[in-house]
């Protein structure tokens, strides 16, 4: 069953004591493995348990805040050093290298203090958790100790794909039949991959539940480029996180087999990509573009046939294409003596947001078109925020790069010039 859950908060649901001082507890836990684990705790009376695994980023201090206040509010917080434990840095590869295992063993050793146990971690430590949870039912089947995941902005894909080809979502996801939480924030790619992420969890058996953050994007509660109602939000967080295990709890509790007891394939990421503009891999038949602008003029992509096209994806609320426009801007001055043309593409802001952004932000002249419903952006298969193509005179994808760069450079205009000139 899919719930999704759609609202702004506008008032404090539950009551978290801000200025309870409670303190963290430091324990070792010797795994099956060997591994000596330190383990960050918050020692709580009440009934309920989170094993919160820190993502790619590390554990940050509003973590440590909030597991203070969730402490306060009877909410025992356990804090693994997967990274350390492993000798493994703190980068994103590195959450595919952490032993399911471990994230099994750590739930058996929450799972022995009668408690009831949630899972809560974000981005990319989705994956591993779920391996690791996949692990643990396969060797308890008859506990009822585990919950269900609360999922802050989760990452369930591979990797991030070259513009034209498909996503791949991990194996795992589709081997899931936990109750899942998601929190996701609206201004985020991974909200646009709702529509594929949702069902391959239920596909599973998954009961999942998502609640909509409008207006803040992922890592909200740590970012250092927070807006106000970022730093609102995240004043709330131990709130949103009491909430969704609250109604995980009135779910009843089921000893559900895993989906299969064959192993998960473990895929991992490919190492980091270069990002730099290569010629176009997919089907070179652009998707329709027929969109209105600020000024309420409908254009399409058919409308500039003979020229040579850059399709730009973008928001405002995204760092890299901000960092990207006034380049762009430079490019096409460059080029307006000759048959070019940018077509930006917004994704689904508001007009006044968008039209204030680009007079007061970025000052920019080429068109604006506004994908109100995001409707344009799936057809394009768009993955990553910015995302661009290059359209060749005969109306055909020629190039494409996911990724901000600078675009008035030589190597950008060299590709541009043999286009035009053909």
């Amino acid at each position: 069953m899919h719930n999704l859950l759609k609202f702004l908060f506008t008032a404090i649901l539950l009551a978290v004591s801000s200025s309870a001082a409670y303190a963290a507890s430091e324990k070792t836990l010797s795994l099956r493995d060997e591994t000596e684990l330190t383990l960050s705790y918050y020692p709580a009376t009440d009934s309920k348990l989170f094993i919160w695994l820190a993502p790619e980023a590390g554990l940050q201090q509003a973590e440590r805040d909030s597991a203070r206040q969730l402490a306060g509010a009877g909410i025992e917080v356990w804090y693994p050093d997967l990274f350390a434990a492993n000798f493994l840095p703190v980068v994103a590869s590195s959450m595919d290298k952490i032993p399911a295992g471990q994230i099994a063993d750590l739930l058996a050793a929450a799972a022995s203090t009668g408690k009831q146990v949630y899972y809560v971690t974000s981005g990319r430590g989705a994956i591993p958790v779920l391996r690791g949870i996949r692990q643990w039912q396969m060797e308890n089947p008859l506990s009822d100790a585990l919950h269900g995941l609360i999922l802050m902005s989760p990452k369930f894909f591979l990797e991030t794909p070259e513009p034209g080809q498909a996503a791949e979502l991990m194996p795992v996801v589709e081997q899931t039949n936990l109750p899942v939480f998601v929190m996701q924030p609206g201004q985020s790619p991974w909200w646009w991959k709702l529509d594929q992420t949702i069902p391959a969890l239920e596909k599973g058996g998954s009961e999942v539940f998502v609640r909509a953050l409008y207006g803040v994007r992922d890592r909200f509660y740590y970012r250092s480029d927070a807006t106000p109602l970022e730093d609102a939000v995240a004043e709330q967080l131990p709130n949103l996180l009491m909430q969704a295990a609250a109604l995980l709890s009135h779910l009843e509790p089921r000893r559900q087999a895993v989906v299969s007891d064959e192993p998960v394939e473990e895929k991992v990421a490919t190492i980091k990509k270069v990002r730099e503009l290569k010629v176009f891999a997919g089907n070179p038949e652009p998707p329709s573009l027929s969109l209105p602008t600020l000024t309420d003029k409908r254009l399409s992509l058919p409308d500039y046939k003979g020229k040579v096209v850059m399709v730009n994806f973008w928001a405002s609320w995204c760092p890299p294409c901000v960092h990207e426009m006034p380049s762009m801007q430079r490019l096409r001055d460059m080029l307006s003596d000759k048959p070019f043309e940018i077509l930006a593409v917004n994704m689904a802001e508001d007009k006044a947001t968008i039209q204030r952004f680009v007079t007061e932000t970025v000052q920019v002249n080429f068109p604006i078109l506004l994908d109100s419903d995001g409707a344009t952006l799936k057809n394009w298969g768009v993955f990553a925020f910015p995302t661009t193509y290059i359209i060749g005179k005969q109306g055909r994808i020629r190039y494409a790069l996911f990724g901000g760069r600078e675009w008035d450079t030589a190597d950008v205009l060299s590709v541009l010039n043999t286009l035009i000139d053909e």
